[in-house]
Formats: C-alpha cells, structure tokens, sequence
C-alpha cells in the first residue's frame, strides 16, 4: 500500500484572490469552499478519488516569516516558455530574485502574496 498527494495546502492572507490567481495559472476551477473561507482548486471535473492532486488556499492570519520550503514548478503546455512568461506576468505574477544567477533555463516568478514558483522551459502535455 502507498500514499498518494492528494492536495496541496497554501495558507495565505487572500484565498479568493489565490484561488482566482492559480486558477488562471493552472486552467483550474473551484470544486469545494469551507466555512472557514478555505477554497480548493482543482482540474475541471477533478474529485478525490481520480488521483489528480487540488490545490486549497486557506486563510491564514499569521504573517510569512520567510521563504516557503516548498514552491512550485510549472510548465507551459501550449505555447513556448516567453509567451507563457509574458501570461503569467499579465495575470500579477512578478520577476523574484532567489539568488539565481540569471544562466537558468527558468523564470523564478511570485505569485501575487509574494510566495515563489518556477517557470520551467519544457513544454508538457495539458493533463
């Protein structure tokens, strides 16, 4: 028996503007809203069981202290990585600097609460 991600969870200060961000981002939709203001977004038709993992922005009232241990990787899957560069910096994403020393063949990105991904080069297949 093994375990499988089945969400990841974000705490942030805004889930509606994460979730409507990421969505874009990803071409995801809302599938559940809590009570506690939390928002999971996931494939369109995605359900618990078909083992594609959702992502829940819950709110968090507790400031960042720092980076996160964790960012994510995303990559284009229908046009080049300079045009999808150009989306994703359309959509509020903005340039961060982590140190890198500008050989990459990503773009290290942060998403509108400032929280960092990567944009890869190599292009993939929509899931």
């Amino acid at each position: 028996m093994a375990c499988r991600i089945s969400e990841l969870v974000l705490d942030c200060a805004d889930p509606e503007r994460l979730a409507a961000f990421w969505s874009e981002v990803l071409g995801y939709v809302e599938l559940d809203r809590d009570v506690d203001g939390a928002i999971e977004i996931g494939p369109p038709g995605a359900g618990p069981s078909d083992g594609r993992p959702t992502l829940v922005l819950s709110p968090s009232g507790d400031p960042k202290a720092a980076k996160l241990p964790l960012h994510i990787d995303v990559s284009p899957t229908d046009r080049d990585q300079d045009a999808e560069l150009e989306r994703l910096l359309a959509l509020g994403a903005r340039p961060a600097d982590v140190g890198q020393t500008g050989t990459e063949s990503w773009h290290v990105l942060a998403d509108p609460e400032g929280n960092a991904f990567c944009l890869l080069r190599s292009r993939v297949h929509p899931a």
